[in-house]
């Protein structure tokens, strides 16, 4: 037994080898529980999906306008009505965010998304139609997420990598985020698909109430089920890179050797000014 191997009390009849290992379950964490580096990352990765898909606040303001025009045009059939008060809370919650001065891009995203449908089911005169913008929008970003993947870009990495402040360092430099930003592309990519797969057939087949409400039960799910696995396969790979803070570094270390070049020249520092000749 080498001396790393021994306990470090006496194996004495008043010492037993056995009470070396006794620990009460305050002493440590408990097991399963990630500490140190894992659970930085894991804290950070749950931050930053926080601020990029907007948390709670956000995915209310996705449903919320949606949820009206639906229930309105449930009771009433009204078209006109329903689109606009669908559209009237969508803009008070952009003057509420503007008002905290928060981020404005969930809000006005919804405010576009919103009045794309009103214009687009007006010009028809289908009610159906105020739900075509946001479903043509879904199979689009679907369709992104795949083909960014397939391209060597996914496109979860474009989203989520100045979050992280690491750029596209992760295309190049760390190529272990790369593989998981490929892999919660590709689960946000089939995860749309399959959310198309089941509303087209509905906007032939189904009126606007059925659609409608299916199309909200179906806003929460899957958003939450590609946003867990994202945060599953980001959080089980490498610490992003920040350029930010690499970039601060080397002018630092620049001007530390721009002064020490100066020093050993005998020079004066830029700061003192130009000397004058008589």
């Amino acid at each position: 037994m080498t001396s790393t191997d021994r306990p470090t009390t006496d194996a004495s009849p008043n010492h037993p080898p056995a009470a070396v290992h006794t620990a009460e379950p305050s002493d440590g964490p408990a097991p399963g529980v990630p500490t140190g580096p894992e659970a930085d990352s894991r804290a950070v990765t749950e931050a930053a999906l926080f601020e990029a898909f907007g948390g709670v606040r956000g995915m209310v303001e996705t449903v919320l306008p949606g949820l009206l025009f639906v229930a309105i045009f449930t009771v009433n059939k009204d078209l006109k009505s329903s689109a606009l008060a669908a559209l009237a809370v969508s803009l008070v919650l952009a003057v509420v965010r503007l008002a905290r001065k928060d981020t404005l891009k969930h809000a006005l995203g919804g405010v576009f998304g919103v009045a794309f449908g009103v214009v687009f089911a007006m010009m028809t005169g289908n009610a159906k139609d105020f739900y075509l913008p946001g479903m043509l929008y879904t199979l689009g970003l679907s369709l992104a997420y795949m083909i960014t993947t397939v391209a060597g870009v996914p496109l979860i990495g474009l989203i989520l990598g100045p979050v992280f402040k690491e750029n596209l360092s992760w295309r190049t430099r760390n190529p272990g985020r790369k593989t998981a930003y490929a892999k919660a592309s590709w689960a946000w990519g089939l995860i749309l698909f399959a959310k198309c797969a089941i509303l087209f057939p509905l906007y032939w087949w189904a009126d606007t109430t059925q659609l409608g409400w299916i199309l909200i039960a179906l806003k929460i799910p899957p958003f939450l089920l590609a946003v867990y696995l994202t945060w599953v396969f980001l959080a089980k790979a490498p610490p992003p890179i920040d350029v930010f803070a690499e970039m601060e570094a080397a002018e630092e270390a620049e001007k530390a050797a721009e002064a020490e070049r100066a020093a050993a020249t005998g020079r004066p520092e830029p700061s003192s000014g130009p000397r004058h000749r008589r």
